[in-house]
């Protein structure tokens, strides 16, 4: 009974705290101080421990410009409780409210002098210096406490973000990196800390300099390297990061997955010897059995293949080897569903590297009869599969795979890619109505991209379709364009140019310019590519030709000439002098990257 009675009349009391809590904080935010630190010291006087209770108290006297209260309520507050160091912190707040400096000075000195070796009153006593931006004494009272208490970690955090607030970079490493020492399990969390708070390389180079002094006192510590790591990544150094990341799967046996990780960033980073490098290695030391040596295989043709071919300058030679790289690995593995992303990549490079049209519908078809290959895989084995097809003229067989792939995913991207591809086969064929009723549909399409291009098409078909009482001008055009889809360039040149010369002051003639710049393009011919571009937007500013001509022309100084000064001044113009066209946001990306500008 004694005991139900003791329970009830525990919780009445915590409600009633509760209540008044609450009260005290509305009058408190009312600027009612009065109230406020009636019911404060009041609680406070319930719970001694509760240093907020007490603080908003103080504050409320403060407010009410009662001084000498506060100080002596603060002073009987140390009679009661001298190992509370933060009532010394606010002590001298109040002086100091009260321009008495030196007495303020010696309330925070006392302060400090006297901390004992305690983890609370340490953690009390800094984070009262903190709230009042006082981080120096904050810093001096955590640090003092480190040493009293022989623990470097303990307060390490604290000290991390004081020094960080400070903006002393050098030590908001230090204190980090001793943070994270003994806490892999968090060293994630500690990278997001570096990631938002290293602005420069040389904030960078200052945290590789720090972990090898580390390194060396202590090698055995597995933080260090690993954060080494993370250092070379966020210099854009793969080839170092590679190496360190070698080092660690080497002395932890961890099997090739962080290696593998490092050469996918370095892949999408465009650095492929480094991604082929990491491949490389996690390929060579996995048994045939595992998943993980198949992935790195294919990984490692397809860094190969973007590294022979992304400054389009390769040699046949180095095709034939990619290629026998390619049917070895198939010969060993065969097609499956492990292997089921690898051959269509194949069947990619037989087609648009090997021109060898025919062998990429083979393998292609081989891949699609697989019962067991994924869905997306199958369907863009479909859409590849009718690519080729269209571009050896079998348009019968293009229509039928894009159509059962729409079907398929009807409401899905994959859906609107194979619409967007029927719709484009029919205006090649010259059905120019049900061509544009399918781009018109594809306008509202949920990938920005397919919407744009289905904007594009629809207007230039609305533009140049039947001006001069027939729509042969633009059937001879369409017919060009996939001439150059099949690869057939003097036939398309032959077609554009009948163009001019039966239909003269067309408003094709910028149409023309362009598809030509983009035929002499393939050919490599890239000075009449760049004179071309220039003029379909300089003579046609107003054509929808115009930005689309200033985006291809930058791109071919990026990637192909390798000049990206011009590629720079070709992406300001477009996203100035063409704010509202479809490029202008890639283009001020692009922009900021060759300036050097740091993109996430």
């Amino acid at each position: 009974m004694r005991y139900i009675l003791f329970v009830i009349f525990f919780c009445i009391s915590t409600i009633l705290l509760s209540q008044d809590s609450r009260l005290a904080n509305e009058y408190y935010q009312s600027g009612e101080y009065e109230k406020a630190a009636s019911i404060y010291k009041r609680l406070y006087d319930a719970q001694p421990n509760s240093y907020f209770y007490f603080g908003r108290y103080i504050e409320s006297l403060l407010a009410l410009d009662q001084y000498q209260n506060a100080e002596l309520e603060i002073l009987r507050q140390i009679d009661k409780q001298p190992t509370h160091m933060q009532l010394y912190v606010t002590l001298g707040n109040v002086r100091e409210r009260q321009f008495r400096p030196d007495e303020a000075e010696d309330a925070y000195r006392q302060a400090i002098a006297n901390i004992p070796p305690d983890i609370s009153v340490i953690s009390n006593l800094g984070n009262a210096f903190t709230r009042l931006a006082k981080y120096d004494m904050a810093i001096e009272a955590f640090e003092k406490g480190s040493r009293l208490i022989g623990n470097e970690q303990i307060f390490a955090y604290s000290l991390a973000d004081l020094y960080n607030r400070k903006g002393d970079t050098a030590k908001m490493i230090k204190y980090y990196i001793i943070s994270s020492e003994n806490s892999p399990n968090q060293l994630e969390r500690y990278k997001t800390y570096f990631q938002r708070k290293l602005d420069s390389d040389e904030d960078l180079e200052e945290m590789r300099r720090q972990l090898f002094i580390k390194m060396q006192d202590n090698p055995d510590n597995l933080i260090y390297p690993e954060l080494l790591e993370w250092v070379y990544i966020e210099k854009g150094d793969y080839e170092r990061a590679f190496r360190q990341a070698r080092s660690i799967d080497r002395k932890n046996n961890e099997g090739g997955f962080r290696v593998k990780n490092i050469g996918e960033i370095a892949y999408q980073a465009g650095d492929y010897d480094t991604a082929i490098r990491a491949f490389e290695y996690v390929a060579q030391n996995k048994s045939i059995n595992n998943s993980l040596y198949v992935e790195a295989k294919r990984s490692l043709l397809k860094a190969k293949r973007n590294s022979i071919t992304s400054d389009f300058n390769y040699t046949e030679s180095e095709l034939d080897t990619l290629q026998n790289e390619y049917e070895s690995f198939i010969d060993e593995f065969g097609i499956n569903t492990i292997t089921q992303n690898l051959i269509k990549e194949y069947a990619d490079f037989l087609a648009l590297y090997r021109n060898d049209l025919n062998a990429a519908s083979i393998v292609l078809n081989d891949l699609i009869k697989l019962e067991s290959i994924n869905v997306y895989v199958k369907a863009n084995a479909k859409l590849a599969l009718a690519d080729y097809y269209l571009m050896q003229g079998d348009i019968w067989e293009s229509t039928l795979l894009y159509s059962q792939v729409e079907k398929d995913f009807k409401e899905e991207y994959m859906g609107e890619v194979a619409r967007f591809k029927n719709a484009q086969l029919y205006y090649y064929a010259g059905n120019f109505a049900w061509a544009q009723e399918q781009f018109d549909i594809l306008k509202a399409a949920t990938s920005r991209l397919i919407a744009n291009d289905a904007i594009d098409m629809s207007v230039f078909i609305m533009d140049n379709m039947g001006l001069d009482t027939t729509d042969i001008p633009l059937k001879i055009f369409s017919e060009a364009e996939l001439l150059t889809l099949q690869n057939k360039y003097d036939e398309a040149f032959s077609k554009l140019d009948s163009i001019n010369t039966l239909y003269p002051e067309h408003s094709l003639a910028d149409d023309i310019l362009y598809q030509k710049a983009k035929l002499f393009v393939r050919l490599k011919d890239y000075d009449k590519a760049i004179s071309l571009y220039q003029k379909v937007y300089t003579d046609y500013p107003e054509e929808i030709r115009a930005d689309n001509a200033i985006y291809l022309l930058a791109q071919l100084y990026e990637n192909q000439l390798q000049n990206p000064d011009e590629a720079m001044a070709l992406y300001e113009k477009l996203f100035i002098d063409f704010s509202n066209s479809s490029f202008a946001v890639e283009a001020r990306k692009r922009y900021r990257i060759l300036r050097g500008d740091d993109i996430q």
